[in-house]
This record gives C-alpha cells, structure tokens and sequence, in this order.
C-alpha cells in the first residue's frame, strides 16, 4: 500500500469510528452543554487526536530516519546506510531508502575514485618537486659551499669570518633543503621499508621539535602494498606534524603492529586533545588517504587528554 493510501486510511478509520460513536452511542448534546457531556466530546477528541498523531508518527518514522542520516552523512566515513523498511511501511518509503542507499554507493565510489586521481597526482608532484630541489638547488648550494671555502681559505683575515659566517648559513640551508626532499620523497620508505622510514621519521621529527617520541615498531610487519605503505607514512608525518603545531604535547608514541590479517599504525600524545567538530584538511586529508588503501582510520580525543589516531589497513595475502 502506498504511503498516501495509508495515511488517508488510517484517518479515514479514526473519523470513522468517531462518527459511528456519534451515531450509535446513547450520548446526546444538550443547549446548552451540559459539563459531563463536554468531558465525553473533549476526551474523545483527545483519543481521536493521539490515535491519528501515533499512526501517523509510526507511518513516517523511516522518514525521519532519513532525514537525519541526510545531514549527517559524510563520504569520508563510508557504509552509513539506512535498513530498507519491510512491506508495512509503504512501497513509496521503501523506494526511497533504496534510491538513497544507491546514491550513497554511486558518490562513494566516485569520491575514492577522484580522490585516488588526486592523490596520486600530488605524490607525482612532491617526487618532482623533490628531484628538482635535489638536482637544481642542492647542487648549486654545494657549489656555493665549495667556492666559500676555496675563497676563505685565501681571504684576508677579516673577510674570512665572514666568508666562514656565510658557509655556515649556506650548510644550513643545504641540510634544510635535504630535509625538505626528505618529507616531499621518503627514498628510505622506497629503499628500506615502511620500520626504517617510520623510525627516520620520528628521529628528524624529535631532533627538530625538541618532543619525546615513543617508538613501539614490529620489526617484521605483515608485507603490504606500496600505497598502503605510502598512506601509512603520510598519515604519520601529518599526525606528527598535528601533535607539534596544535596539541602543545609533550611526549609522542608511534606504535606499529600486527591485529589478525591487518597492520595498525597508532600515534598517541598526550597533549590538549581536538574537537571533533574541529577537524581540519590535515585530518580529511588523513580520511582521504585511508580511503585510498581500503584503511580505518579513527580518531580518539576529548579536550585535555590527548589525540589517538589509529590507522588499521589490510595486508597482502599470501600466495598460495
């Protein structure tokens, strides 16, 4: 039956029996109303009024379910689905539900899908951006460096301070240059595994923020896939990268281990903690990415007593 069927039949029972009661019930109206009979009208109007209220609260209660998973739904928090109701609740509800069950596939995959294209675009780009940095900056700097030193070897005594002065500055700049190709490319993530990557990682992140870092790492992680190695380092640096800017933390733990067929990657501070309202890029940008791999990534906080993200991906099947 459909909805609007339903919604006039239920009305028209309610009408109808209080008309029937009218009609047949031994109750008459006296001019003027006498005080019992206005208690009979006034309380079967009330009976009538929550009969027809409750009927119809349970014939659009799917519905309202709809409605509030509608402006609640987000894509980067896939499988948010509503139960198609049963043959009770209308064909009209039920066709709805399904339509929008189906519209919640269609844009999901499409959303891992332009977000896989971009994500692989900006990776195309941070390679380049680091070759270039490796190839054009770093080797002019290094020219730089070795021109200072032939020339303050040669140079007057005062004007050697200075030339030592602006080779120093110009080493630091070179070092900040590799670090930067370091972020923008992990070759010992490419070179040496997602452990050696991992612990490069934290080490450069505790020597440049001065923060305590916890490494709990599994020296032999099930094998993954290269993407998944990739997400997994991302979305640690941004987690580390979180914890110095904004959680005013003190101490880090970076923890990798094995949970049944799956790897598990969780970074814990103890810092100020997040909203959830509050999630910024670097968060959906974390989403994204767990997207990528097929991963869950969670995030545990309350104000005052640290952030907990946990990413859990799938591992390789062996071969048989």
């Amino acid at each position: 039956m459909s909805l609007f069927w339903r919604i006039f039949g239920l009305n028209a029972l309610v009408l109808g029996t209080a008309t029937a009661l009218l009609l047949w019930a031994p109750v008459t109206v006296s001019v003027p109303v006498l005080l019992t009979e206005a208690i009979i009208l006034v309380g079967g109007l009330a009976v009538m009024l929550v009969a027809n209220g409750t009927l119809l609260r349970w014939g659009l209660a799917p519905l309202d379910r709809l409605t509030r998973l509608m402006t609640t739904v987000d894509l980067l928090r896939p499988g948010q689905r509503l139960p198609v109701p049963g043959a009770g609740a209308g064909s009209e509800v039920s066709e709805l539900i399904r339509t929008f069950n189906a519209m919640l596939d269609r844009l999901e995959h499409e959303r891992a899908t332009s977000s896989t294209r971009a994500l692989l675009a900006q990776e195309a780009e941070r390679r380049r951006i680091a070759q270039e940095l490796h190839d054009e900056v770093g080797q002019s700097m290094t020219a730089i460096l070795l021109v200072l030193g032939r020339t303050a070897d040669d140079a007057p005594e005062p004007l050697r301070e200075d030339l030592q002065q602006a080779q120093e500055i110009t080493r630091e700049s070179l070092d900040e240059v590799r670090r930067l190709v370091r972020r923008l490319r992990p070759g010992v993530l490419e070179d040496l595994g997602l452990v050696s990557a991992l612990t490069s990682l934290t080490q450069d992140f505790a020597t440049h923020t001065g923060l305590r870092v916890v490494r709990r790492l599994d020296p032999d992680p099930p094998t993954l896939d290269r993407e998944s190695e990739l997400v997994l380092y991302r979305v640690a640096q941004e987690s580390l990268t979180n914890a110095a800017r904004h959680a005013d933390a003190r101490q880090v733990e970076v923890s990798l281990h094995r949970v049944g067929e799956a790897v598990v990657l969780e970074i814990a501070d103890d810092g100020r903690g997040i909203e959830a309202a509050c999630e910024g890029a670097g968060i959906r940008g974390m989403r994204e990415r767990a997207l990528l791999a097929g991963a869950t990534l969670d995030i545990i906080s309350t104000p005052g007593t640290g952030t907990r993200i946990r990413l859990m991906t799938p591992a390789l099947r062996k071969q048989l």
